[in-house]
């Protein structure tokens, strides 16, 4: 595929982004962070309306039977503004993951809510560091989950998750439903993350996989939410380097813009190259989906992704001097966001390890 977008996809990233811009409310945000388990119930409800819940979900579900392309032209959008709920990444998550790995029973219950976003979907492999655990603290036996799946995104208002659990001494996928199971949320960097440990006793749920394919299935699961991260990370970091280059071009010190400073003007002109980068990774792996070579696109995008977003809020902030450090300016929004997406879906030497695996060996 080419590293642009045919007109129908630049007419859908065009939509997208008017259509946030005119939903986004910094002060709503800002008052979120000290909040706990809230998200943005205003902007779920317009993704519903404009239908990207299901816009890469089957038509057969509900969907709109786009792809995973489209899906990210969403998410950069989203991630221009901060975007106050992580759904469209999990509920994505947890559809594919019930579409590629469920049964007919288990597809009919979940997928057309999901597709719809009257359910929202969580996704729980990490234990600890390790984001493929061969063993987990939670446990699977007849049918029902006891124990913690610890600092779940979107778990404390999710309706189901998809779990690592351990059965027999082996990894097992589940499906499980939330109602009824104890969410413990937590006050984090990120509050619109809506973060919490969840507590299973006894609770219901449905295996899909077991042994070396539960893994496998779980690794898929999370290259294809890095690829709609790294989509919103890239669009966090244009933001930030916009909002640095304006600031550069009007701010006036020493008798003229810090912009004309070699200081300033190097450092926007590196952060563009990073966010290109980072835009090219993530369009040609979201157009490797389906081939051998996904895993190993979904890596270098998100890990290219994560430098761009993590440098261009940092040196945003710089730039700005006094005035990026303040509540009222949101840069810290993004800061806050960007430490958010560079841990969730598995941190830096996790995709490193999987870069470095898929181009040794038999993988090469």
């Amino acid at each position: 595929m080419s590293l642009l977008y045919d007109e129908g996809q630049q007419a859908i990233g065009v939509e997208a982004e008017r259509v946030i811009l005119a939903h986004h409310d910094m002060s709503g945000q800002l008052a979120r962070l000290e909040q706990r388990d809230q998200y943005d119930a205003d902007f779920w409800a317009m993704c519903r309306e404009q239908g990207w819940t299901g816009i890469a979900l089957p038509e057969a579900h509900g969907g709109l039977g786009l792809s995973l392309i489209e899906l990210g032209i969403v998410a950069q959008a989203c991630g221009g503004v901060t975007s106050g709920a992580p759904f469209l990444t999990s509920s994505f998550g947890a559809a594919r993951g019930l579409l590629d790995h469920g049964d007919d029973a288990v597809k009919a219950a979940w997928l057309p809510a999901l597709a719809a976003g009257d359910a929202i979907g969580a996704i729980g492999f990490a234990e600890g560091t390790a984001m493929l655990p061969a063993a987990s603290g939670l446990s699977f036996a007849n049918g029902v989950l006891t124990g913690t799946k610890t600092a779940v995104s979107a778990g404390s208002v999710a309706d189901v998750a998809l779990l690592l659990a351990t059965e027999n001494g082996a990894p097992v996928l589940v499906a499980a439903p939330l109602a009824g199971v104890e969410r413990r949320g937590f006050n984090s960097f990120d509050n619109s993350r809506c973060t919490a440990d969840l507590v299973f006793d006894q609770a219901p749920a449905t295996a899909l996989l077991r042994g070396q394919a539960a893994l496998d299935a779980a690794l898929h699961i999370l290259a294809l939410q890095a690829v709609v991260t790294a989509h919103e990370q890239t669009g966090g970091a244009l933001a930030m380097m916009t909002r640095a280059r304006d600031y550069a071009v009007t701010r006036r010190a020493f008798g003229q813009v810090i912009g004309a400073f070699q200081s300033v003007k190097h450092r926007i002109a590196e952060l563009y190259a990073l966010v290109e980068l980072a835009r090219a990774n993530a369009i040609h792996a979201a157009s490797r989906e389906g081939q051998r070579d996904f895993i190993l696109a979904a890596a270098a995008a998100r890990l290219s992704a994560t430098e761009a977003y993590d440098t261009a809020a940092r040196d945003c902030v710089q730039i700005h001097g006094g005035i990026g450090v303040t509540w009222e300016a949101g840069l810290h929004l993004h800061m806050r966001r960007t430490r958010s997406l560079a841990i969730e879906q598995g941190n830096g030497l996790f995709w490193e390890d999987i870069l470095v695996n898929q181009l040794s060996g038999d993988a090469a």
